[in-house]
């Protein structure tokens, strides 16, 4: 059971100034929360199989295929400035 201590030290780490009535007011809505979550412990879920998803996933990734490349000089072509088989960038710090 959540008290106003509760709340009230939780407002202090968030830094947050609560009033009385605040502090009432989440004391209540948070043993709600709490009240209901008991309330979801009490339900059979037996037959109910573990998921971390709601919905149906698959891969959309296709498989890896070895396919045509572009030659090394194709693909340094058009470098304005290479050294060797590189491409010569400029330093960045």
């Amino acid at each position: 059971m959540i008290t106003e201590k509760d709340v009230d030290h939780v407002a202090i780490l968030a830094r947050l100034a609560l009033t009385g009535k605040e502090k009432e007011m989440f004391t209540k809505q948070l043993n709600d929360v709490l009240e209901h979550f008991q309330s979801l412990k009490r339900l059979n879920t037996e037959k109910v199989q573990p998921t971390a998803y709601v919905l149906p996933l698959r891969n959309i990734y296709r498989e890896d295929q070895v396919g045509d490349h572009i030659s090394l000089e194709d693909a340094l072509a058009n470098c304005p400035d290479r050294d060797e088989n590189y491409f010569r960038v400029p330093k960045i710090v």
